[in-house]
């Protein structure tokens, strides 16, 4: 296979269109075109379908984008790498932080470290657990930030810090304010979760089918704070992140309910690339984190 075609490929892929890919490649379009076809007839396989004037890629398009993907990130992470080997302190750092850490644990993280290195662009995606491991696989990110489990084979995960989750309710709730909440007391009261895929999710379910608690589910939400102003306007019970709520509970828009026998610990994930090896920004990186982590919990 030509990785001049392949590349030639790639940008049209990427751009949604030859005219497109021939403007980020700074060629004419022919040129583009001519190259697709090469690898084409290289390939024994058509790999866009032309509709009209416009071109999506067929179902053999589909799955070389996707290895086309994964090694010109790979051939970018190797120029990266040479970079952070030539100059410490510049570079740039793709990371994926799931909803929780992303919103109430890495604005602090991202403020110090430009603070010591302003030279380094950080680019961040905050997305659900399932998604930034996705990613993370794909060779779209240098690091991964998530609260749920780990099972991708290609991923090596590092615990960095133990979260606690809450069951939270409105001021008002017939439970709140209670020294002990009784777990039979919480049995199916309205419940609202967050989305499939979300790590905070995939937790408290294994948590509550420990305890046999069964919960009538009457919403799912795919933020916490959305979920927070539900439970808020009394709609129902939610399990949260304590990270999450501490600023509510203190202004007493939030209570948390101390339910007998629910002790929802979590780790907090550092994920890699397995085989991945960290260049002096991403040490710096974690550097940061652990030190920002350790000294805000102790």
């Amino acid at each position: 296979m030509n990785l001049n075609h392949l590349a030639v490929f790639h940008a049209a892929a990427q751009a949604g269109s030859m005219t497109r890919g021939a403007e980020r490649l700074d060629i004419s379009q022919p040129a583009v075109s001519k190259q697709v076809r090469q690898l084409e007839r290289a390939l024994g396989t058509h790999l866009f379908d032309r509709v009209g004037r416009r071109v999506r890629l067929s179902r053999a398009g589909e799955v070389l984008a996707a290895y086309a993907r994964r090694l010109f990130a790979l051939a970018h992470e190797a120029e990266e790498a040479m970079t952070d080997v030539r100059a410490a302190g510049r570079g740039r750092l793709a990371i994926g932080a799931s909803t929780t850490i992303g919103t109430y644990l890495l604005p602090g993280v991202l403020a110090e470290f430009w603070r010591r290195h302003p030279r380094v662009e950080l680019l961040v995606q905050i997305e659900n657990t399932e998604q930034v491991h996705r990613r993370l696989a794909g060779h779209e990110l240098d690091l991964g930030l998530t609260e749920g489990p780990v099972e991708e084979g290609e991923l090596d995960a590092e615990v960095f810090h133990q979260d606690e989750l809450v069951m939270i309710a409105a001021p008002g709730h017939r439970l709140a304010g209670r020294p002990r909440v009784p777990l039979s007391a919480v049995r199916e009261e309205p419940f609202i979760l967050r989305e499939p895929g979300s790590g905070t999710r995939a937790v408290e379910e294994r948590a509550l089918a420990r305890l046999r608690l069964p919960v009538r589910v009457v919403m799912a939400l795919g933020r916490t704070e959305a979920i927070k102003r539900v439970v808020a306007e009394g709609v129902g019970l939610a399990v949260v992140s304590r990270l999450a709520v501490d600023a509510e509970c203190a202004a007493g828009t939030l209570a948390v309910l101390p339910v007998a026998g629910l002790r929802i610990a979590r780790p907090l994930h550092l994920v890699r690339r397995r085989g991945r090896r960290d260049g002096p920004a991403l040490q710096a990186f974690c550097g940061v984190l652990r030190e920002r982590t350790a000294a805000r919990f102790g």
